[in-house]
């Protein structure tokens, strides 16, 4: 199995070569949009093409003369494009609409060809020869990235991408780090014989209130604010678009940069905090609802939530893999209308937007946190389901705020005091058993 861990370095680049990395990343900009133009045909995506064996043997030997680049950046750069524009008709396939894409971020991607990986420094091509730039490193890097996968040598440098922060003036590589682990280290959840009890963390994702909730009741990033931060950079671009000057377009561009990395970053920063609860709770699995159609699903989810929520799940996925902790997703029925202690399904559970209050049983409690619990249960039943052992194979259970809850109803309370009390997680066993079997 391979563990792909990417971490972000600080360049101290030459003064005197700084302007070859800018002039590199214009013209690697333009080859990649000058193949978006070539390969999106027309707005129904029907002739897109999405080969990028086409698309070289089409535009190679044009950019090669047009631009200064080397062969290979010249192949990137095409290749960038290409896979933009697959993206582009994938969406289109599923309903969403979009537009050729279009590349202004400063950007370049360099693999082992383009450039070469040391642990103190790089050696980076560019239009005017190699520049040699020494990563910046703190003076501790126990515990950091850096140390954990840099500079650590059970991990092998990968295809990286240079950025550069306009607002700092700073360089950065984004180094894609890959460590190869034995097969007598793949994740525990391998195996559907295990004897062991093997655990569900159910994690709910909102638009506004908490951006994630889990079954153990950690309520991770604000939502809210995410949304006004987004609103802030919106309201400012909008702003300097009307003013239409070339110095206001750039500005534009560097904002966007900005709040990419932005993103990126509190979208790394909650899959931590998630892998975080499932690590307390040794957790093996975590469940998340399926994404396709959020945006149709709820009223709320704008393009931003439906690309935030995927890339949230995408980073939990592969982190989670290095540690063991399988990810998967569960259908988004009836989790946020299913009382998580009694079964019942109503749509009048759901008072107000963040509170359940079940009419049957009168469990009330955070809306969010209900759902994160009948997302964790819907999963703990679909492995449960799928065991072939003879033997009845592994035990599921539900990570919850005050203990573990397994499939027949039976609850262990955990030495951790819940702020509920321990009764908000145990459920009423044969409630629960006899809806199960209904549904």
């Amino acid at each position: 199995m391979e563990v792909i861990r990417t971490v972000k370095v600080k360049l101290d680049v030459p003064e005197q070569r700084r302007d070859a990395l800018h002039q590199t990343a214009d013209q690697f900009r333009y080859c990649a949009n000058q193949t978006s133009e070539w390969a999106w045909r027309d707005s129904s995506n029907e002739y897109c093409v999405t080969s990028k064996a086409k698309a070289e043997d089409a535009l190679y030997d044009r950019l090669r003369e047009e631009t200064d680049l080397t062969a290979n950046l010249v192949q990137k750069g095409i290749r960038r494009a290409v896979e933009a524009v697959k993206s582009g008709v994938k969406a289109w396939e599923r309903g969403d609409r979009t537009s050729q894409p279009h590349f202004d971020s400063w950007s370049v991607v360099y693999d082992k060809r383009s450039a070469t990986f040391y642990r103190d420094h790089v050696s980076l091509s560019t239009v005017d020869g190699r520049v040699e730039c020494e990563y910046v490193l703190p003076d501790n890097t126990d515990g950091t990235p850096i140390g954990d996968y840099l500079l650590n040598e059970d991990f092998e440098f990968r295809m990286s991408t240079l950025q550069y922060d306009r607002f700092e003036d700073v360089f950065y590589l984004h180094a894609r780090m890959k460590r190869t682990i034995a097969d007598n280290e793949e994740k525990r959840s391998s195996s559907d014989t295990h004897s062991e009890n093997l655990t569900v963390l159910g994690v709910d994702l909102n638009v506004d209130g908490y951006f994630a909730v889990t079954s153990t009741g950690a309520f991770i990033e604000s939502a809210d604010y995410l949304n006004h931060r987004r609103r802030e950079f919106e309201k400012t671009r909008g702003s300097l678009q009307d003013t239409g000057t070339r110095s206001a377009h750039l500005t534009v561009q560097q904002m966007s940069d900005r709040e990419h990395r932005w993103i990126q970053d509190v979208l790394h920063s909650v899959a931590n905090d998630i892998l975080r609860e499932a690590r307390r709770v040794d957790a093996t699995h975590v469940a998340f609802e399926n994404l396709t159609g959020i945006r149709d699903r709820m009223a709320d989810a704008r393009r931003f939530h439906a690309w935030a929520f995927r890339q949230l799940y995408e980073y939990v996925e592969y982190k989670g893999e290095a540690e063991g902790v399988a990810v998967e997703q569960v259908s988004p029925a009836y989790t946020s209308q299913r009382c998580s202690k009694c079964g019942c399904t109503l749509e009048e559970n759901r008072p107000s937007k963040h509170k359940f209050c079940c009419q049957k049983c009168g469990y009330e409690l955070n809306a969010d946190y209900n759902a994160s619990k009948n997302i964790a249960r819907k999963l703990a039943k679909r492995l449960h389901s799928e065991q072939t052992s003879p033997s009845g194979g592994a035990t599921y259970q539900l990570a919850l705020t005050s203990g573990m809850l397994n499939l027949n109803g039976d609850f262990h309370a955990s030495d951790r005091v819940s702020a509920e009390g321990e009764s908000t997680d145990k459920p009423l066993p044969q409630r629960a058993r006899s809806s199960d079997q209904a549904k």
